[in-house]
This record gives structure tokens, C-alpha cells and sequence, in this order.
């Protein structure tokens, strides 16, 4: 992927020769340094740029524009704060047109599942950012996507709060069965949520490692907390990116 230079700039090489596939159900990490572009893959992923080389296709279709099949979840949660917490989850809903009746019961249901539904009526600013990264969580499971992009989605809250969040995401991905690419700087968390996890050079990025997680509970992070492997694929990890020298990582108490 090319951006070109403008007012005497050069341009930018920012991904090459990247290729993977993701297969139904499988949530994949995405690891690299700052500037590698990951988040160019995704936008790539989700219709929002046209590469300049090369094509992203989803269930077998290409992408050349957003569309219902993706749906993408960044480190903002984006919430409108003139709507209600239910007219914030049914707004992708809404703009598919869909009845209202149903679109309100879907978010309901969302809701309930992440045991907000108490909430519904309250808006944006009455909640903590735990919880409206949860409402933004459902949100994009609302428009049921055949594919999540989730861009540092836990990234801007507390480390007690990151691990309900990911709780909830992983358990939440595991029974709808949907496939999820996921960008992190984590890599403990990397480990936790991922079946796979893709290694990145610096730029212009490319894929220099792939690394199957061999752990169970990937509906459970806080079970996998309790594994021993966690830090040896996270010293791994520290290998593959040239962080220091690799040390274990202990698992969390």
C-alpha cells in the first residue's frame, strides 16, 4: 500500500507483499512496532482505502467499499452523546434500515448479554469508559458482521477493566462463532484472545512470523491468565520483535 507524497513530500510505503487469510471463527492478533501498518490492513479490510496494489476479499467477495459483511471497533468508543445507550447500540441497525421493532429487541438482547440492559435508557456521559466501550462493543455485534476489525479496542482503560472487556469479547466471539482480526501492543493480550497470532516487520510491513496459540479457553482469557505458556508465547512474542532481551513474562496471579 502506497500513499503518495504531496506538497514536496515524499510518499509512503507503508504495508508490502502481505498476504493471509483468516478462516470462519478464528480471531488472529495483529503484532508490530508503531507505524508498521496494521491499522492500514484493517482499513484495507473494512472498504475505507482501496489498495494500491492487490485486493482484501471477504466470504469470497472483494471489498472495494464498506459494507454490512465488517463491521470495525476502534480505541474510541464514538458513541453520539445526543442518543440513548439503545439508540446508540440499534444505530447500525438503522442505518440498514431495518424495522424498528426488531432493531430495538436486537439491542435489548446485546445489551442484556453484557449485562447492560439496566443502562439503556441513560446516555453516553453517565457511564464509565468501561462501559461505553462495552455499548461500542455491541454496537458493532448489532449489525451481526461476518467480520470483526477491532483496532486497540482496549487500549484507553484500566488494566481491571481490560480484562472484563476481554472477557467479554472473548466469550462473546466464541458463541456467535465470528471471525476477528485484532490489533494490539499487548502481548499478553495477543496471547489471550488469539487462536493465531501474525508478527509484523517495521515499515514498509510485511509478515515475518505467524505463531499458532497451542492453549485452551480461548473463550476465557482470565482462564489463560492462569497458564504457564502465557509467558513463554509472550517472550516469544518479545523474540520475534526484537524487544530487548526476551524474558519470561510471569502469569498473573
Amino acid at each position: 500500500m502506497h500513499f503518495p507524497g504531496d506538497a514536496g513530500r515524499p510518499g509512503i510505503l507503508a504495508i508490502r507483499e502481505v498476504s493471509f487469510a483468516l478462516a470462519d471463527g478464528e480471531v488472529v492478533a495483529l503484532i508490530g512496532p508503531s507505524g508498521c501498518g496494521k491499522s492500514t490492513l484493517l482499513n484495507i479490510g473494512s472498504g475505507l482505502y482501496a489498495p494500491s496494489e492487490g485486493a482484501a476479499f471477504v466470504d469470497g467477495e472483494r471489498v472495494t467499499a464498506p459494507n454490512q459483511h465488517v463491521a470495525f471497533m476502534l480505541q474510541k468508543d464514538l458513541l453520539l452523546p445526543w442518543r440513548t445507550i439503545l439508540d446508540n447500540v440499534a444505530f447500525g441497525l438503522e442505518i440498514q434500515r431495518r424495522p424498528g421493532a426488531a432493531r430495538i429487541a436486537r439491542a435489548h438482547e446485546l445489551l442484556a448479554s453484557l449485562q447492560l440492559d439496566d443502562f439503556a435508557n441513560h446516555y453516553p456521559h453517565q457511564l464509565s469508559g468501561g462501559m461505553r466501550q462495552r455499548v461500542a462493543l455491541a454496537r458493532t455485534l448489532a449489525v451481526d458482521p461476518s467480520v470483526l476489525l477491532l483496532d486497540e479496542p482496549f487500549s484507553a482503560v484500566d488494566a481491571q477493566t481490560r480484562m472484563v472487556l476481554q472477557r467479554d469479547l472473548a466469550r462473546t466471539l466464541k458463541q456467535a462463532g465470528k471471525t476477528a482480526l485484532l490489533i494490539t501492543h499487548d502481548l499478553a493480550e495477543a496471547v489471550l484472545m488469539a487462536d493465531r497470532v501474525l508478527v509484523m516487520s517495521p515499515r514498509p510491513g510485511h509478515i515475518i512470523d505467524e505463531i499458532r496459540i497451542e492453549m485452551p479457553h480461548r473463550d476465557d482469557p482470565i482462564a489463560r491468565r492462569q497458564q504457564a505458556r502465557l509467558g513463554e508465547y509472550a517472550a516469544m512474542l518479545m523474540q520475534r520483535l526484537h524487544i530487548g532481551e526476551a524474558a519470561a513474562v510471569e502469569p498473573a496471579a
